[in-house]
């Protein structure tokens, strides 16, 4: 199987830690975000990884290589301007001739990536996006009025429940028709075009740990006690 990481951010909800260090190197403890994914990733089956660069490209590479200290053959992509977070695969659609998971370099999540591509290659779909339960809580009562200004309704501190991107998907080589190399496509766009086609798109609930590091608050949180990842020796199979 094959695997394309997003790795190309400037991650400026993280400055001024993204300044000097691309946030995929930022450390998890003792081994950084992008080391644990690709352990990760060749725990479950994967040998063929692109890393799309941008920001601070060379760092990336340096510290990846070819791939060959994780167990795995890695080969680069780079962005000579903005693309969006599905542009990238324009770039290489002849290297994506079978399906491909394709996730974002700032994700920490205990998701079976192997399991999640069984699914998606025995659903049929032409893509598939893992998804996570969030709940949310307002904190103020919430008052609901008719056209009279009068009150009809009257909530206290509600909470609501959502699922959401985890930023981790599964693609069939036919989705890339959907995009035209060298321009700019986000994925909420990618996926609108093939929902607009009559093209199916499965989800994958997944329940479990999942983190997407986009701001202090959030790496404070993978490097604490609380994070399956913080600490624990041979996270990823060392």
């Amino acid at each position: 199987m094959k695997a394309v990481i997003l790795a190309g951010g400037k991650g400026r909800r993280l400055e001024p830690y993204t300044t000097i260090i691309p946030k995929p190197l930022m450390p998890i403890g003792d081994k950084s975000i992008l080391e644990i994914i690709l352990h990760q990733l060749r725990e479950h089956g994967i040998r063929d990884v692109t890393i799309a660069v941008g920001h601070l490209a060379e760092l990336i590479m340096a510290f990846c290589g070819d791939g060959s200290r994780f167990g795995l053959s890695i080969t680069y992509s780079r962005e000579n301007k903005p693309l969006g977070t599905a542009g990238c695969l324009g770039l290489i659609k002849d290297k994506l001739s079978e399906p491909f998971l394709m996730m974002n370099g700032d994700v920490l999540t205990t998701l079976p990536f192997s399991a999640f591509m069984d699914y998606h290659n025995n659903n049929g779909a032409i893509a598939t996006v893992a998804l996570n339960k969030r709940d949310y809580f307002v904190d103020f009562g919430i008052v609901d009025t008719d056209g009279n200004g009068d009150i009809v309704g009257y909530t206290e501190k509600p909470g609501f429940e959502h699922y959401v991107s985890m930023g981790v998907y599964a693609f069939n080589p036919r989705a890339l028709d959907y995009i035209t190399p060298h321009e700019y496509i986000d994925f909420p766009d990618l996926i609108r075009a093939l929902l607009a086609a009559g093209e199916t798109v499965k989800a994958f609930k997944y329940d479990g740990y999942w983190l997407d590091i986009g701001r202090v608050d959030d790496y404070r949180k993978a490097n604490s006690a609380s994070s399956p990842f913080y600490g624990a020796p041979g996270v990823g199979g060392d």
